[in-house]
């Protein structure tokens, strides 16, 4: 599994790293004027992929790129201390863009590292620091949301290649990346959990069909694949052939533990639509524009938002530590994800209260208008890396131990399952 653990005697003091990392922002990274990003289409998206790729290999070039990557990939064989002080040093820099690059380095290069070959680790993971390559998740199918294990793209192996055939959807800018890990069913006589396997797609490949999905935002980030006959070489499997159930676990660990700011990616950027501004100084300049900043109940909303941001950062804090410590096992990482997500979707609704008509009426690109664009998109937190009710269940079964739900079909063979459902 993915180590970030280092000697001592290797790691440069904190001190030093902190004077050269904030000499060489100012030298090469320019102040951010709006760390806001506004409402984009398609032809936006691949602008701004473009404009951090060129961020990234400029970081990359630096010596900043990866900072608790191995260094035989790439990285820096850093410390948290470290990637928090870059952070730090970085927050006040325009490389919001950068929010593109988090899935990549804070999931997918791990997901790497703890499964992947060492020519797949090699050929892959520096080309991930150095903005090369950005990567996304192939899982969920129109029928295999919740209960991923029910998927049913088929990747049947003919000699030294698989050959995939299926769809996926909801894959965040698919559009603009090179590569996926697609999780997809390699045997069919077995229960539904032990017939899968994880694959290297490069997503331009031949038989791959993309299309952008258009939201009520007028956005359009996710995607749905389309896969007819499409020949993926058997080298490019990730772990061991029917054991794709582990690795996507450690996938979603991953993404659970990025999204608590604990990840392998050097940024924690704010995500598309989203700012790098304090809740309570969103919320106070939003009740200063529309008027109502003395308003008793505007007051206690803010104060509600302020408790939950404070209670959310102590909350992914404490998980973390007890994580790593082992006094709280990998599924804890599902505390971290549910406690962001509702905590950030609430004060998207309270930002809708505080603001009222003018936040609804205003544009998406006006900074009272911005507030009921990202309310639109709220929801969308909640739902990605599994939903909140997914998060409970995991918390409840895998932490604290209680019984898991009764499912009829977990013991049958996937093929038998499928002959059921066709009756």
């Amino acid at each position: 599994m993915t180590s970030v653990n280092v000697e001592e005697a290797d790691v440069e003091d904190l001190e030093s790293f902190n004077a050269r990392a904030r000499a060489w922002a100012v030298e090469n990274l320019p102040v951010a004027v709006d760390n806001v990003q506004a409402r984009a289409d398609a032809e936006d998206h691949v602008k701004q992929v473009a404009k951090a790729r060129r961020t990234q290999r400029l970081i990359f070039d630096g010596g900043f790129a990866g900072l608790r990557y191995p260094k035989e990939y790439g990285g820096q064989g850093l410390t948290r201390e470290h990637q928090l002080a870059w952070r730090e040093v970085t927050s006040d820099r325009d490389i919001g863009c950068l929010s593109h690059l988090k899935v990549t380095h804070g999931i997918m290069g791990p997901t790497l590292l703890d499964f992947g070959t060492e020519e797949q680790k090699q050929r892959h993971i520096p080309a991930m620091l150095r903005g090369d390559e950005l990567w996304v998740q192939f899982l969920s199918e129109p029928n295999a949301g919740s209960d991923l294990a029910s998927l049913l793209t088929r990747a049947q192996r003919e000699g030294d290649v698989y050959i995939l055939n299926g769809s996926k959807i909801w894959s965040t800018f698919a559009h603009v990346s090179d590569y996926a890990l697609v999780l997809s069913r390699t045997n069919l006589d077995v229960p539904k959990h032990s017939g899968l396997s994880m694959l290297i797609l490069p997503i331009r490949s031949k038989g791959v069909t993309l299309r952008t999905i258009q939201l009520a935002t007028g956005s359009a980030e996710f995607c749905e694949e389309f896969f007819d006959d499409v020949f993926i070489p058997v080298s490019d499997i990730v772990g061991q052939e029917n054991d794709g159930w582990s690795v996507v676990m450690r996938l979603f660990f991953h993404e659970r533990n990025m999204v608590g700011g604990n990840s392998l990616n050097d940024q924690d950027a704010a995500g598309v639509g989203e700012s790098a501004v304090s809740t309570e100084e969103q919320l106070l300049a939003l009740a200063r524009s529309v008027g109502n900043s003395k308003d008793s109940h505007t007051r206690q909303l803010i104060g509600e938002a302020l408790v939950l941001d404070r209670l959310a950062d102590y909350t992914i804090q404490r998980v973390n530590a007890l994580m790593k410590s082992g006094a709280m096992p990998g599924p804890g990482a599902s505390i971290v994800k549910l406690m962001r997500s509702l905590s950030k979707y609430r004060f998207k609704e309270i930002a809708l209260e505080v603001g009222g008509a003018h936040v609804v009426l205003s544009g998406p690109d006006d900074e009272v208008g911005g507030h009921g664009h990202r309310w639109l998109v709220a929801r969308i937190g909640t739902i990605a890396g599994g939903s909140s009710e997914m998060q409970r269940n995991a918390i409840s079964e895998r932490v604290l131990g209680l019984p898991r739900d009764h499912s009829p079909d977990t013991q049958l063979p996937f093929r038998d399952v499928l002959a059921q459902r066709q009756r």
